[in-house]
């Protein structure tokens, strides 16, 4: 371990400009799920991470969505209303609830956190309720912006931060959100690191951690450490199912106000916050419209009945790259995309050997090529390049049938075996194509022996549950960054998250129900070696330490292939030329940012 040093707010930023490197424009996640990011990291997706960003996507048979009009309150003028088309409509907006980057795209229109990424940037932290911050060993200190207040008139203070916490991650809390309702992202963003939080004084943060932690003030950008109103989580009532309502009538200092959702039109609408503390908003509405079908989507960006969409799948982008009356925008992403093995319950998956033979087996470069059409390259570790700690000297698995049929004659299986792959069905932009992909996957491995049977889902968050519970034997899965540090990939998805003494002796994989189990690591790997490298980077503040840690640990990722690495992929939007120029920025971390949007 690094000895103990202090990271102040200017050092910080200049961290954050060789953590993750400029990410160049080409022509928006998330998520968790998360992590937006992302735009948020879905795991979430993966996230959804999604982060994470990304359409959840639900696909109901006949693949449209029936649409009304949005009511812009009584006389509003339509061009005051941005509308931004999506592939799915969750009913719950609790940022302490989903990792799904749908939810994200909408809370963060509605919440603050206390740091934020810079718009266009791939990661680089600026002021938002914070104005200044700084990490000094195992002390976080952070001086709040004042006259600052919620959509509910409560002016904002570090007690309303205390409160967030607590009903986050403190059991013993009167609101504590309750276990069964929280999402995945309480422990990993906040509850693991934090001994106490000091509020004592209104406009400044005293936060104690349990140990030195590199990423914690990325962490607090998150779209997961969003601040909630104390006032309301007080008005919510008791921990657990009272805490839940919360999501339908969610309240922030953001520059947008939660003001309708419509469940029966899958709809929500905005509007402009004219308190907001910072830039914008420039329209007075925002209208989140569901979409369900990718083509149709789009089509509804080229005719001018939305502004924005996401999630396009190759025919989608190509489309509103020829329109003449839209624009694809393209950066650079910071995700990844994958196939994971569920160690946990396959036996076949707990031998390495089978593992790697099905990663010479599936053609990566014809998947990326071929179904996503060159807006992805192929991936050979968990971290994707632009990341501090991607580890340059990798290849891709190249395909390799004779080399995958050793290799399972080597293991015992040269006779094959049967199993099953999870996948879902609607675009993601880590895999835009998942019903295409999957057969690919299932014709590659029929090649050598293996039968493979594609378990489709409809919908993305039955999807994750099914997941999350490990109920799979593989699954197709991906994550954009939450905070563009690695330990967003590398901790987050194959750490998980136990005690080593739980990893019995001679075996790299432990099952779900073990104490402390994190459940985004859906390939249940838990080799000893890699989690003892990420978890002493993470407590490591010289950046140079930290990269050879990271560029080591991608190195056992990458041998022994708990996933198929599939792609890093672009960020890719679609923009009506109703869009002011340049008023709309992509981002592969945070957002979107809507609130310097303008339409003509």
């Amino acid at each position: 371990m690094s000895p103990e040093r202090s990271i102040d707010r200017r050092k910080f930023l200049t961290l954050a400009g060789s953590t993750a490197a400029t990410v160049t424009v080409a022509g928006c996640g998330g998520g968790g799920d998360g992590a937006q990011t992302t735009e948020p990291g879905d795991g979430a997706d993966g996230g959804d991470g999604d982060g994470g960003d990304g359409g959840d996507g639900t696909d109901d048979g006949d693949g449209d969505t029936e649409q009304t009009e949005p009511d812009d309150g009584g006389g509003g003028d339509v061009s005051g209303t941005l509308v931004y088309a999506r592939g799915d409509h969750p009913e719950n907006y609790d940022p302490q609830q989903t990792t799904s980057g749908e939810v994200a795209k909408v809370t963060n229109q509605v919440f603050d956190t206390l740091i934020q990424f810079a718009p266009g940037s791939g990661g680089q932290l600026e002021d938002a309720l914070a104005t200044d911050y700084s990490l000094d060993g195992t002390t976080a200190t952070l001086e709040l912006r004042e006259g600052v207040t919620f959509h509910n008139g409560e002016e904002f203070t570090a007690s309303d931060f205390k409160a967030t916490y607590q009903r986050f991650t403190q059991s013993d809390y009167d609101y504590y959100l309750g276990d069964e309702n929280r999402s995945g992202y309480g422990p990993f963003t906040l509850g693991n690191w934090i001994e106490s939080v000091d509020d004592s004084e209104d406009y400044s943060l005293t936060i104690e951690l349990q140990q030195q932690y590199a990423p914690f003030l990325r962490n607090l950008a998150m779209f997961a450490a969003a601040v909630l109103s104390k006032a309301q989580i007080e008005e919510m009532g008791a921990s657990g199912d009272d805490q839940v309502s919360l999501g339908t009538q969610p309240v922030g200092t953001g520059p947008f106000a939660f003001d309708q959702l419509d469940n029966p039109n899958s709809r929500i609408r905005l509007t402009a916050n004219e308190e907001f503390w910072g830039d914008g908003p420039n329209v007075a509405n925002v209208v989140f419209k569901t979409i369900q079908e990718n083509s149709t989507r789009v089509q509804d960006v080229i005719n001018g009945d939305s502004h924005v969409t996401d999630n396009l799948d190759s025919d989608g982008f190509q489309r509103a790259d020829s329109s003449g009356s839209a624009t694809l925008l393209r950066k650079n992403g910071i995700n990844v995309g994958y196939m994971a093995f569920n160690m946990a319950r396959r036996e076949e998956f707990r031998d390495r050997r089978v593992r790697r033979a099905v990663s010479h087996a599936v053609n990566t470069e014809a998947i990326v090529d071929q179904i996503y059409q060159g807006f992805a390259t192929q991936a050979d570790q968990p971290l994707p390049p632009d990341v501090l700690g991607h580890n340059d000297d990798l290849e891709p698995y190249p395909q390799d049938k004779d080399q995958a049929q050793s290799l399972l004659e080597e293991a015992g299986y040269g006779d094959g075996f049967e199993f099953e792959l999870a996948t879902f069905s609607n675009p993601r932009g880590y895999n835009p194509s998942p019903i295409q992909t999957a057969n690919q996957v299932k014709s590659d491995l029929e090649d050598i022996g293996l039968s493979v049977n594609i378990n489709q889902f409809s919908t993305f968050s039955p999807y994750l549950d099914y997941t999350d519970q490990g109920r799979h034997d593989a699954c197709f899965l991906g994550w954009y960054t939450d905070n563009a540090d690695p330990d967003n990939f590398l901790y987050v998805l194959l750490d998980p998250k136990v005690s080593m003494d739980a990893v019995p002796d001679g075996q790299d994989w432990v099952s779900f129900d073990t104490e402390g189990y994190s459940t985004l690591n859906v390939s249940a790997w838990a080799n000893t070696d890699y989690m003892e490298i990420v978890r002493e980077a993470q407590q490591t503040y010289d950046e140079g330490e930290r990269e050879s840690m990271y560029v080591e640990a991608n190195r056992i990722a990458h041998d022994e292939a708990p996933w198929v690495f599939v792609d890093y992929a672009e960020t890719l939007r679609a923009i009506n030329e109703a869009v002011v120029e340049d008023s709309y920025t992509v981002s592969s971390v945070g957002g979107p940012y809507l609130n310097t949007v303008e339409i003509q």
